[in-house]
């Protein structure tokens, strides 16, 4: 029998608001995490990007709050300015019809109205982790009614050296509270936050052998370096995506490409960390409702953040790190839809691309020319001579 979310004993108010956002039924994750969140149980969620961890954790958490409470009940920390800006508005939209407040402070935004804000009344806060420890610093935020605290992309998180800032945010919350984590992948600084601070966590773990979503096809494309950007055009004008990304590994190589593609292909813009928050908001909010066709990107991009309407996603540089591919793959194929990753790879990635097939257990599908893979060749030992 196919669970639907009127099974989850959810506030009507809800149920409404998920009823006009579309929503039909949970998927995996929201159904298993769901229940548990509102029995108060602490909570360590493993799902594959895409799968529906935003609305798992924003859905029980706006049926928990108390509305007639002007005061921050969760607190939701996340890794990027765009996540943060997205997270608030999807608990927004589901806790509309309730009443629930949700508003999000990150950096390169004015604090102080930001602390205006606070002052009228959230419920649900949003924070990046430097922005919030500012304001624990200067003793603008009042975490004291906090009942529950989520950390999302956590591993995101750890990897960007946030670990001592969690460890601070975590310890500032020195009342009883409901802490839930939610991740992509299990780094053993996650294993030793949920030894620290959470109470007996039950786990829920989707994340399959399959790394990445089977609705994803990954192809790849072995050329040489002075060629990379001939080819993507190449490859962009024969695919005709509805909405792409580019990723590239540098704020540097975004401009460029995105320089050389403005000159060939309409409808391009780029996003990298370098660019005010103003400007980021403005671009990402274009490609979201899809003015903007084509995003050139660094790895800003490649995390949490739904675009629902990505077709295809072409990795120009392709990172050592082969969760950083999940994760950049991830951008297509949200939510069971069928996505394409086009992989540029040069002899210099050859080696990088064996850990990305590892991973995602894939034999690489080239379109064109193959790569001559040959075993490395041994130097011979010549002694050297005594002088």
């Amino acid at each position: 029998m196919t669970l639907s979310f009127s099974d989850l004993a959810l506030d009507p108010a809800i149920l409404k608001a998920l009823d006009k956002m579309g929503y039909k039924e949970p998927s995996p994750i929201q159904a298993e995490a769901i229940p548990l969140v509102l029995q108060g149980h602490d909570l360590i969620a493993l799902a594959q990007t895409g799968s529906g961890k935003t609305a798992a954790c924003a859905i029980p958490v706006c049926n928990r709050v108390d509305i007639e409470r002007p005061l921050v009940q969760a607190l939701i920390v996340v890794p990027t300015r765009e996540l943060a800006l997205q997270y608030a508005t999807e608990v927004q939209k589901i806790g509309v019809e309730k009443g629930v407040k949700a508003f999000a402070i990150y950096g390169g935004e004015d604090a102080s109205m930001q602390q205006s804000k606070l002052k009228h009344g959230v419920h649900v806060l949003v924070a990046t982790p430097g922005r919030l420890i500012d304001f624990i610093y200067s003793r603008q935020i009042d975490l004291s009614h906090v009942e529950t605290l989520i950390l999302d992309e956590a591993d995101e998180m750890l990897s960007m050296g946030f670990y001592e800032d969690l460890e601070f945010i975590i310890q500032c919350l020195v009342h009883d509270h409901q802490t839930l984590l939610f991740s992509a992948t299990m780094p053993k600084d996650i294993l030793k936050i949920a030894k620290n601070h959470m109470k007996e966590p039950r786990e829920v773990s989707l994340t399959s052998a399959q790394a990445s979503p089977q609705t994803i096809e990954h192809r790849f494309v072995y050329c040489h370096f002075k060629d990379k950007e001939a080819s993507l055009v190449k490859m962009m004008k024969e695919l005709q995506p509805k909405q792409a990304i580019i990723f590239c590994h540098s704020r540097g190589e975004v401009e460029k490409v995105c320089r050389s593609l403005q000159k060939q292909i309409e409808g391009v813009d780029f996003l990298h960390a370098g660019l005010s928050q103003d400007i980021r908001s403005i671009i990402t909010g274009k490609f979201r409702s899809g003015r903007t066709r084509f995003l050139v990107a660094t790895d800003v991009a490649s995390r949490g953040l739904d675009f629902s309407g990505v077709t295809h996603v072409f990795i120009y540089h392709l990172a050592d790190d082969p969760d950083l591919y999940v994760h950049r793959s991830g951008r297509t194929g949200r939510q069971d839809r069928e996505g394409i990753v086009i992989t540029f790879v040069t002899d210099r990635e050859l080696r990088s691309l064996s850990k990305v097939l590892e991973k995602i257990k894939k034999e690489p599908i080239w379109i064109g020319e193959k790569p001559k893979l040959q075993a490395p060749t041994r130097r011979r030992y010549i002694p050297r001579r005594s002088k």
